[in-house]
């Protein structure tokens, strides 16, 4: 039960009022928000490591390099995929995709690390 390169989990979405940069307070335009596309991903990875941790283990967000290339308003559907890159010790690195219907509206990559729970959360300030 180890995670290896090649998991992936696609997300759909479709864009409501709560998700926009208005709602998220990232801007003043009815679009679908950047944190929103952010978190879909981060969900996609969490999804992709379902089963594959340790039970005591969980992964937490260390860095996440992203571009947002489109907007898309309330309404739209999107689809985010995840797919594990590398997985280097406790570091697992993934490959990020946001598409509509017309093509590709975000990408980028992020790394999460595998923690111990516990020891995780003994060290929350």
């Amino acid at each position: 039960m180890a995670p290896r390169t090649g998991l992936s989990a696609r997300i759909e979405l479709q864009v409501t009022d709560d998700d926009t940069a208005e709602s998220f307070r990232s801007g003043s335009v009815p679009v679908l928000a950047t944190p929103r596309l952010v978190a879909l991903c981060e969900e996609a990875c969490c999804q992709a490591l379902a089963g594959h941790l340790p039970e005591a283990c969980t992964s937490v967000a260390k860095r996440i390099q992203f571009d947002h290339l489109v907007p898309v308003g309330v309404g739209g559907t999107v689809w985010a995929e995840a797919t594990l890159d590398r997985v280097e010790g406790r570091r697992l690195v993934f490959t990020l995709s946001v598409s509509e219907s017309g093509g590709l509206v975000a990408a980028g990559r992020h790394i999460r690390v595998v923690v111990d729970r516990e020891r995780f959360l003994a060290n929350v300030r």
